[in-house]
């Protein structure tokens, strides 16, 4: 929803730059950020590392950072690691740091630093826990080299939302000694019924990320080969990765357990889904929905019944490089054939970079405006992708942008009241085109209590 409300180009200006800006991770003399890559090895030593560094510091002239290379363990100091915004541990075996050098690197980490492990970063300092969790899992085994094929579990992260659902690519394929999808956010995973050699009981992630100890960890088992530092899909992927370590983008690297797909990019999906009024989305090949006309919704209807207490997720990308396209999300309202139905009986998670607090991104439209320092800090800019966590619970309502909570509002009136509504996607007018993926959905025990006598719209923050 929007009114005919504008900032200036300048207000409109600062705000899309805001969106693209993260908190510093650490404090270094130049404007310029600065990754080093650190490929110390001492035990097997990988003949892909030469390709690996050159590759690196290729991406950095591409995309705009400072690249060092070293395998000497001295630059471990804190002093010295203050001048990166990441760290690149580029195929390291063995144990590589001493015990000072560690106590330096953990404290980079815990001042918010980041973290790029590539391939046999995870037969890495076994005896170091700090950095086993860091990299979420340790090398086990591997078979011999073969091609197999990758399912991309998350298309929005940058390291994996330039690939296909299904990548298949030849690699060394690493087993790891524990399954890290409880404590990391699974970005792609292997399948292993599409090679021989995978001991994980089919359930195989590949790479990774999460938030460690106040820092941002990335982890690819891709790379074992020269030839993958020449892949353009590699190359990107590892790019994204950077850009995540760095702080250059945001993305939600929470642990994702419970969810089911509601929207998981084929047509097929679509079919418990209604069109609310005028206008549509359109289904392109790479499994994204965009909008198109309006005013109208895209509504799922397929549970039979509405939606109580749950946690709704989604990516959404605005493609306009203005940022002023326009859609929402709409949660809390019954079924109808009528959009307005939803305006009037339910709660628009807003997505519009360009209008009052209140009524642009992250808000709850109309209702409550996001925390704006904290939502501009996560947003990523139009054409980068998004995700929303929509958390209902009783009517207590949280919105999420990128893993961060930018929104809590609690429902007070009767006849918007959030429990067994239904979910659903806006397609705002024709000039708007917003793109959304992967929507999905966990159930969550509910919560007691009923909505109050009255509601009035809450002041924006």
């Amino acid at each position: 929803m929007r009114t005919t409300g504008r900032w200036t180009t300048a207000v409109v200006g600062a705000a899309l730059l805001l969106g693209c800006v993260s908190q510093p991770a650490v404090s270094h003399p130049s404007d310029t950020e600065r990754v080093l890559v650190f490929s110390k090895t001492a035990g097997f030593r990988h003949d892909s590392i030469p390709e690996g560094v050159a590759a690196v510091r290729e991406l950095g002239e591409s995309a705009g950072f400072t690249v060092d290379a070293t395998e000497d363990a001295a630059a471990f100091t804190a002093r010295n690691l203050r001048r990166y915004d990441a760290v690149v541990f580029l195929s390291t075996t063995g144990d590589v740091l001493d015990p000072a050098q560690q106590r330096a690197f953990e404290g980079y980490i815990r001042g918010g630093g980041g973290y790029v492990g590539v391939h046999a970063a995870a037969d890495t300092e076994y005896d170091w826990a700090f950095y086993g969790g860091l990299a979420g899992a340790y090398f086990q085994s591997h078979p011999a080299i073969q091609p197999a094929d990758v399912v991309v579990e998350d298309g929005a992260h940058p390291a994996t939302a330039g690939l296909p659902g299904i990548w298949n690519r030849t690699d060394e394929w690493y087993n790891y000694r524990s399954n890290p999808r409880d404590r990391v956010h699974v970005l792609a995973s292997l399948d292993e019924s599409s090679y021989t050699g995978g001991t994980m009981n089919g359930d195989h992630p590949i790479a990774w990320c999460q938030e460690y100890r106040g820092g941002r960890a990335f982890y690819t088992g891709f790379g074992h080969t020269k030839e993958s530092y020449a892949d353009p899909a590699f190359r990107g992927h590892l790019l994204g990765g950077l850009r995540y370590a760095i702080g250059d983008v945001r993305a939600d690297c929470r642990p994702e357990n419970g969810y089911r797909q509601l929207f998981d990019g084929t047509a097929g999906s679509l079919a418990d889904w209604k069109q609310a009024g005028p206008g549509s989305f359109t289904l392109s090949d790479d499994g994204t929905l965009t909008s198109s006309g309006g005013m109208g919704m895209l509504w799922y209807a397929g549970s039979g019944q509405g939606f109580g207490s749950y946690s709704l997720k989604l990516d959404w990308r605005m493609a306009g490089a203005s940022g002023d396209d326009n859609s929402g999300v709409f949660v809390g309202f019954p079924p109808s054939d009528d959009p307005w139905s939803a305006v009037d009986n339910g709660y628009e998670i807003q997505i519009d970079a360009t209008d009052v607090p209140e009524k642009t991104t992250g808000s709850v439209y109309g209702f409550r405006s996001a925390d704006l320092k904290k939502r501009d800090r996560a947003l990523n800019p139009p054409g980068e992708w998004n995700t929303y966590e929509i958390r209902v619970e009783g009517e207590h309502l949280r919105v999420f942008l990128n893993g961060v909570r930018i929104n809590d509002f609690t429902n007070t009136d009767p006849a918007r009241s959030l429990r067994d509504g239904q979910v659903g996607i806006q397609n705002h007018g024709a000039d708007d085109q917003v793109s959304f993926r992967d929507i999905r959905i966990k159930e969550l025990p509910g919560k007691p209590g009923k909505p109050g006598p009255s509601g009035q719209p809450a002041k924006g923050d």
